[in-house]
């Protein structure tokens, strides 16, 4: 592994910006400081780039195994190299669910095999594998997550008796997704007898609405709180459920904690007109006012990281009638450019992304040695030109899928450089596949 030297990069790291060299030796950051000598190191002339803590992604779908067709975890972690993230955590609604502890250590075979980038893998609630779920380390493992809303297969817990003996005996973080089902069904039926299956894109905040995300919400924070449950709810998309959650409490006090995923800090409803189905997602993307008080939470710490939700479809799939045609897309290639752009337009300061997308992430989650540009912690680094501006296109998308919501869009900054553990992955548009991520592992619950 070679020895890397840094120089005079701006490091964005625990809430300031300083121009500082970084050494980088066996995998780890060795030293940080504002003039650093080693002769015999690779050296990187960083001058007028920006180097940030590696983006750690709590929430992806890589599709493997089972729906590989869409997306593996060798391809997404490419992908996620390429947009400066060195660490992700993948969802267990896969073909087989990931409902006991012998298809959860295949996956993590799998990315020990296969995947550029640091990983893990959550382990999936149903209603009837309680004993499995109890047999889950939480070193090893970054939670248990439960689809408190439209799932498939087995994968929606409704079942207030398991719902409560989770909650109340399990010791790991608890991942949600809340929307109301029977709430959805009514609205989705109401819909269909309109318009059939062809239901016009316009309709899915309507049929996946703000009532349905809070109710299933507010659910779940009450029964956390009745029993003193670590709970993170994913993927929050209106402004109602804000009020569920602190905002003037430090993240290492919070019990219950909240993410905002990217397509919902960027786009809204008015986007359908442009995009339809290639922005269907659930929870749905919502009003402009939603977002605009989804990004005011971000900024005052009521929403505590930003993640992804990258859930890869092919285009055929997403081409189907309304009815048919999957939620999800593409976002990690595109996930930092995206941020960095809404803090060239003055929406947030530089600081927060090292803050939202890697150091809350990794307090979030008990993350061992990552998330901080801290000497002894794992290299995982990304620099970042905050002036070098490109166009996404058909060409240079890494996802397996091969397209993106973002198609088009111009971002002015790029990221040049992605260190994972001390390894060079990617290097102005190439991929090197020198290496393979470690598995995170994780502090004990307190």
């Amino acid at each position: 592994m070679k020895t890397t030297l840094i120089k005079n990069a701006r490091i964005v790291n625990e809430g300031t910006v300083s121009e500082s060299d970084l050494l980088i030796r066996s995998g780890r950051i060795d030293k940080i400081s504002s003039s650093i000598s080693s002769p015999n190191a690779h050296t990187i002339d960083a001058e007028g780039l920006f180097l940030f803590p590696g983006v750690i992604d709590d929430q992806v779908h890589f599709r493997e195994p089972g729906l590989t067709h869409k997306a593996d975890i060798h391809t997404e972690s490419r992908a996620a190299a390429a947009g400066g993230i060195t660490s992700f955590m993948d969802m267990p609604n896969t073909i087989p669910q990931t409902l006991d502890q012998e298809k959860l250590e295949e996956k993590y075979r799998i990315g020990a095999h296969t995947s550029l980038v640091n990983y893990s893998f959550f382990m999936g609630v149903s209603n009837d594998n309680f004993k499995e779920i109890m047999k889950t380390d939480p070193e090893k493992v970054c939670g248990l997550k439960i689809f408190m809303g439209s799932s498939t297969g087995n994968m929606l817990v409704d079942n207030q008796g398991t719902l409560n003996q989770v909650f109340s005996e399990s010791p790991m973080l608890i991942a949600v997704h809340c929307e109301d089902e029977p709430m959805i069904r009514e609205h989705l039926a109401a819909y269909r007898k309109q318009y059939g299956d062809d239901i016009p894109m316009e309709y899915h905040p309507k049929i996946r609405n703000d009532e349905a995300c809070y109710l299933s919400s507010s659910r779940a924070v009450a029964l956390a709180k009745k029993h003193g449950t670590r709970l993170h709810i994913l993927h929050i998309s209106t402004a109602k459920e804000l009020e569920l959650f602190a905002s003037a409490v430090p993240l290492k006090e919070k019990k219950i904690t909240a993410e905002v995923c990217i397509h919902h800090l960027w786009f809204s409803e008015e986007d359908y007109a442009r995009l339809g189905k290639w922005i269907k997602w659930n929870p749905a993307i919502k009003s402009v006012s939603d977002r605009s008080a989804l990004r005011k939470a971000l900024l005052n710490d009521t929403l505590d990281i930003v993640a992804t939700d990258h859930a890869p479809h092919t285009r055929e799939e997403k081409r189907q009638v309304y009815t048919q045609a999957p939620s999800g897309g593409p976002l990690v290639q595109h996930a930092l450019p995206a941020m960095l752009e809404l803090v060239r337009d003055g929406i947030f300061p530089i600081e927060l992304i090292a803050k939202k997308m890697a150091h809350d992430v990794a307090d979030c989650f008990r993350i061992r040695e990552r998330g901080y540009l801290r000497e002894g912690f794992h290299a995982d680094l990304v620099l970042v030109d905050m002036n070098k501006p490109w166009t996404v296109s058909r060409e240079n998308i890494l996802a397996k899928c091969g397209w993106s919501p973002f198609e088009g869009q111009e971002f002015h900054s790029s990221v040049t450089h992605t260190f994972v553990n001390g390894n060079l992955v990617y290097e102005n548009g190439m991929i090197h596949e020198t290496g393979h991520g470690e598995r995170i592992k994780f502090q004990s619950p307190a």
